[in-house]
C-alpha cells in the first residue's frame, strides 16, 4: 500500500507595517536643530524596536512655518512616498508639528486615508485609522491654528516695536552685508548696483541690463540669474541711498504676504548705513522707470499690470507654456516668449510680429462671420443643450438634505449637553452626520461646477452671435473686439497660432 505523508502548509509570514515619522522645527536655530536630531534618534529607535513594524524613514522640515504646507518639502515628499505605496503608517509628535492650518490638516488626513495610510499623533493620542469622526481632529487643529495666530500676533508686535525704535535688522539687499549690527557695502556688488542705475539712466531696458549681467556670469545675491523684475527691484530700493524703509511688505491673518501700499505704517531710518548711490541718481532712475512704465501701460506697485495693449498677457507659448512679452525689435513691435528671452536654449520659439498676430485675429473673426450658420449656430445648440440639462432639481434635493443634516447636528448637540446621550453616542452620531455632510457638499460642488461653465459660455457666445449676425467684415485690427471675444492666443509654431475664445472653442490660423 502506498504510504501517505501529510505535509503541513508553510505558515505565511506576518506582514510588517511600514512606519515612517514626520518631524518639524519652526526655526533653524542651533537649539531647535538639536531638538530635531533628538527626534530623529527617538523615532528610529522606537520604530525599529517593534517587531511588527518596519522602519520606513524619517521626514522632516527645518526652519519652516507650520502654516504653509506648500513650502514644506519634507512633508510633501512624505505624502508623495505614501502615494507610491512606500508607507503604511505615520508617527507625528503633535498636530501643531504636523500643520497649524485646520484646512490643510483635514485635507492631508483625508488624502492619506483614501490611500490606506493613517497617522498617529502622540501628544493628542489620536489615531486617524481608528477615528470614526474628524470632529476631534478639527477641534484640535483649530486650537493649534489659534495658537499659531496668537504667536504670530505677538511676534508682529515685537517686530513693530523694533521698527519704531530703529533696532530691527532688515535683511541686507544685494550690494550689502552685515558686519555685526552694521550694514556695509560689498565692493564687487556695489559696482554692479551702480552699473544698473547707470544703465537705466543711459536708456537701457531692464531686460537688456539683465541679459548683459547674465552673459558675464554675474549672479544675484542668491546665486541665480538676473531678470528684468530683479533689476526693477534694485532701482526702486531706497536702501541704496543710505536710508532704510521698514515694513515695505506685510503678512495678513491668513499668512499671505502683500506689498505695503499704505495698508500698514512704514518707518524711514535716515542715514542708517553708507550709501551706494546718491539720492539724486535714485530719484532720476525712478523717474525714468515710471516714464517707461507709463508708456507701456505698466504701473509700479499695483497688483495687476494695467496694459493698454489688448494682446499683452494673453499670448502663451505652445512649447514651454510661458507668457509672451511685447518687445521692440528692429523698429517693429513683436511678441516673444519670456523664457526664450532669458535663455534661448530653454525654448526654441522665436518672436512673432504684433501686426501679424493682429491680422490673424481679423482673418479668424471674418471666417466666423462668413461661416456663422455652419460653425456658430450648431455650437450654440450644443451649449444650450448642456445648459438646460443642468440638474436644478438635484441641487434643491441636496440643499434640503444639508438643511436636515444641520438640524440633526443641532439636535444631538442639544441631547449631549442635556446629558440625554453619552459622549460615545454623540461622537458616533456626529461622525455619521459629518460623513453625510461631506458627501452631499461634494455632490453639490460637482453639480454646481457642471452647471456654471455652460451658462458662462452661453453668455459669451451670445455676444459673439450678436456681432457676427451683423455681417461686418474687419479690414484692420480691432482691440475692443479682441478683448471681448479672445481668452488667449497659443503660439503652436512660427506658422500656426490658436485663438481660444471666451465662449469655449479654439480656432487655428496659419500665419506667414
Amino acid at each position: 500500500m502506498a504510504q501517505i505523508t501529510k505535509l503541513e502548509a508553510a505558515k505565511a509570514g506576518k506582514i510588517r507595517l511600514r512606519v515612517a515619522a514626520y518631524a518639524r522645527v519652526s526655526t533653524s536655530s542651533d537649539d531647535q536643530l538639536i531638538s530635531l536630531e533628538a527626534q530623529k534618534r527617538h523615532y528610529e529607535a522606537y520604530i525599529k524596536a517593534r517587531p511588527d513594524w518596519e522602519y520606513a524613514g524619517l521626514y522632516y522640515d527645518e526652519g519652516i512655518s507650520g502654516t504653509k504646507t506648500a513650502k514644506r518639502e519634507g512633508l510633501r515628499k512624505m505624502i508623495h512616498d505614501c502615494e507610491r505605496g512606500l508607507i503604511d503608517y505615520i508617527l507625528v509628535k503633535s498636530i501643531s508639528r504636523f500643520s497649524r492650518n485646520t484646512v490643510d490638516s483635514i485635507a492631508i488626513v483625508r488624502e492619506l486615508q483614501s490611500k490606506g495610510v493613517y497617522i498617529y499623533f502622540e501628544k493628542e493620542n489620536i489615531d486617524t485609522g481608528k477615528m470614526e469622526s474628524e470632529l476631534m481632529l478639527s477641534i484640535l487643529s483649530s486650537l493649534a491654528q489659534s495658537e499659531s495666530k496668537s504667536i504670530s500676533s505677538n511676534e508682529r508686535w515685537a517686530v513693530q516695536k523694533r521698527f519704531a525704535n530703529g533696532t530691527y535688522l532688515s535683511p541686507a539687499p544685494y550690494g550689502y552685508e552685515y558686519a555685526g549690527r552694521k550694514m556695509v557695502p560689498v565692493a564687487d556688488q556695489a559696482r554692479v548696483v551702480r552699473r544698473i542705475f547707470d544703465g537705466v539712466l543711459n536708456g537701457k531696458s531692464t531686460t537688456e541690463i539683465a541679459r548683459e549681467l547674465n552673459a558675464e556670469g554675474i549672479t544675484t545675491k542668491r546665486g541665480g540669474k538676473w531678470r528684468s523684475g530683479a533689476i526693477r527691484d534694485v532701482i526702486r530700493n531706497e536702501n541704496y541711498t543710505g536710508s532704510l524703509v521698514l515694513q515695505k511688505t506685510y503678512t495678513d491673518d491668513n499668512y499671505n504676504r502683500h506689498i505695503n501700499n499704505g495698508e500698514r505704517q512704514k518707518y524711514m531710518v535716515k542715514d542708517h548705513h553708507e550709501a551706494i548711490i546718491s539720492q539724486e541718481v535714485f530719484d532720476a532712475a525712478c523717474r525714468v522707470m515710471s516714464k517707461n512704465g507709463a508708456e507701456k501701460g505698466n504701473f509700479y506697485g499695483t497688483d495687476q499690470t494695467q496694459n493698454r495693449y489688448p494682446m499683452s498677457g494673453k499670448v502663451i507659448c505652445g512649447e514651454c507654456g510661458s507668457k509672451w512679452k511685447r518687445i521692440g525689435a528692429k523698429g517693429r513691435w513683436c511678441f516673444a516668449c519670456s523664457k526664450h528671452l532669458e535663455d534661448r536654449n530653454s525654448c526654441s520659439q522665436k518672436p512673432i510680429r504684433e501686426d501679424v498676430l493682429q491680422a490673424a485675429f481679423a482673418t479668424m473673426l471674418n471666417k466666423l462671420t462668413f461661416a456663422r450658420e455652419v460653425i456658430l449656430v450648431p455650437y450654440r445648440y450644443s451649449v444650450k443643450d448642456k445648459t438646460h440639462t443642468a440638474s436644478g432639481g438635484q441641487l434643491s434635493r441636496i440643499d434640503e438634505l444639508l438643511k436636515k443634516n444641520e438640524e440633526r447636528r443641532k439636535q444631538i448637540l442639544s441631547f449631549y449637553t442635556m446629558r440625554l446621550i453619552d459622549s460615545e453616542a454623540y461622537e458616533r452620531e456626529s461622525a455619521v452626520l459629518e460623513k453625510d455632510k461631506a458627501r452631499l457638499s461634494e455632490e453639490k460642488r460637482l453639480l454646481s461646477a457642471k452647471d456654471e461653465s455652460p451658462l458662462d459660455r452661453e453668455e459669451e457666445l451670445e455676444k459673439l452671435m450678436r456681432y457676427t449676425g451683423k455681417g461686418r467684415m474687419l479690414t484692420e485690427f480691432d482691440g475692443d473686439l479682441f478683448t471681448d471675444f479672445v481668452d488667449r492666443i497659443i503660439v503652436r509654431s512660427r506658422t500656426e497660432i490658436e485663438f481660444v475664445l471666451k465662449c469655449g472653442p479654439a480656432f487655428k490660423e496659419v500665419i506667414r
